[in-house]
């Protein structure tokens, strides 16, 4: 197979030893991402940052508006995602199996998104959800990487 040529290919090297850290650091970024808006949807941390929802029930209720039904189910799989799901795949701790309900949730959201809001993230469109989908997609496909506690723990990326 054919190797993409570099654009400095005197930095060949250097491009070599940063790629799993870069790799690294977009896992992270993917599933951190997710805490805080977990921490204001669920618990009511950041006040006047978005949507009023500030409790696990007032995301139930939210998800039955919408017609994500029962919203109980909805609600406590988003909690479980942006909470235990989320910083795993940041970690890159049994990653596959993290980000797959990590990308659903995103994946929703983005659909959810698009239906009532259009596309520019600062309308609350699908812009955003739809990019931290694809990034959580990346490492549904391609489990944590050389960086990650699964390699450190287990001795595979999973």
């Amino acid at each position: 197979m054919n190797q993409t040529p570099l654009l400095v290919p005197a930095l060949g090297a250097v491009y070599a030893a940063l790629a799993p850290w870069v790799e690294a650091l977009l896992r992270f970024a993917v599933g951190m991402a997710m805490v805080p808006h977990g921490l204001r949807m669920c618990l009511g941390y950041f006040k006047g940052t978005g949507g009023p929802i500030s409790s696990v029930p007032a995301v139930a209720a939210l998800y039955d508006r919408k017609g994500f039904r029962p919203g109980w189910f909805w609600a406590y799989g988003t909690v479980l995602t942006q909470f235990v799901a989320a910083p795993c795949v940041a970690l890159g701790l049994f990653t596959r199996p993290m980000a797959l309900p990590l990308f659903a949730l995103l994946a929703l959201s983005a659909y959810d998104h698009a239906k009532y809001d259009g596309y520019f993230w600062n309308k609350m469109g699908i812009e955003y959800p739809a990019m931290w989908a694809i990034g959580a997609l990346y490492f549904l496909i391609n489990g944590g990487g050389a960086i990650s506690l699964d390699r450190l723990l287990l001795g595979f990326e999973f």
